[in-house]
């Protein structure tokens, strides 16, 4: 095991060093970052062939001055290249690799501005979030989106009297992957008559997928979650925001997994339904 250990060490070393030059180089490729980068490299290149210099020549003064130099020029550098690596900075936290750590808060906090927002005005609407059984007939029946969820989309989809307006959209993999999509209506007997479409075809896709779908009625503008078949009417922004965190993946949110909560201890149903 010693070979192995001494053979792919300096192998690791490398990958890592090779990727993170290539991520840097990926990152001021053609911006002005670069010119940035190749004064830098020359001021540099200057200063310590300079101090190689007075030390082979033991040149006292220039080797005491050099040091303090150099401690100048980078407060200097600093300085002068402020804007240049707050833009920098900036760029860096909208990486990729920070998003992955922060899509999913954007993501619930978008849903949550989008459906209350709607809910506020009776404005319906039908959001479907896939988990692990594909909705990929579902989808096909809409129209194609493969947009990010932004609560301005959410909302001008289903604005009144838009081609849009009447279908579901469906969140998958953290993006509205479609819109207008045709649900199956539910043929539970024991689901309430006074249920509009909406929301007979929210429970419909439920009875046959492991989906959570989100309605906003616009009769009433209460917001509800139908899961596994079943209808939590008139839920708080809390509870939404927890069944949310379950789906995309923020466990850290809700002290207990889903799994170990039944339906009714996780919503708080309301004594009376409204219409």
């Amino acid at each position: 095991m010693d070979w192995l250990f001494v053979v792919w060490r300096p192998v690791l070393e490398i990958a890592i060093l090779w990727f993170v030059f290539y991520q840097l180089f990926a990152f001021i490729k053609g911006t002005p970052a670069v010119q940035v980068i190749k004064g830098l490299i020359l001021v540099l290149s200057l200063f310590f062939i300079s101090l190689f210099i007075a030390q082979k020549l033991n040149l006292t003064i220039i080797n005491w001055i050099l040091p303090k130099l150099f401690a100048i020029f980078l407060i200097s550098f600093l300085i002068i290249f402020q804007p240049e690596l707050r833009r920098g900075l900036a760029q860096l936290g909208k990486s990729p690799i920070l998003s992955l750590f922060l899509r999913e808060e954007r993501i619930i906090d978008e849903i949550m501005e989008a459906v209350y927002a709607m809910a506020k005005k009776k404005i319906g609407a039908l959001i479907a979030l896939e988990r692990e059984i594909g909705l990929k007939p579902y989808i096909e029946s809409g129209v194609s989106l493969d947009s990010k969820v932004s609560a301005e989309l959410i909302g001008t989809i289903f604005m009144p009297h838009t081609p849009l307006h009447d279908g579901g959209i469906v969140i998958q993999n953290g993006r509205i992957i479609a819109a207008g999509c045709l649900f199956p209506l539910t043929e539970n007997p024991k689901i309430s008559k006074n249920l509009g479409t909406r929301h007979r075809a929210a429970v419909g896709l439920t009875d046959e997928t492991d989906a959570f779908v989100v309605v906003v009625s616009e009769e009433t503008g209460t917001v509800s979650l139908a899961r596994e078949g079943k209808l939590s009417r008139d839920i708080d922004k809390e509870s939404l925001s927890k069944a949310l965190s379950v789906i995309l993946g923020q466990p850290k949110r809700v002290k207990l997994s889903i799994n170990k909560l039944s339906f009714k201890s996780f919503f708080k149903l309301p004594e009376r339904t409204k219409k």
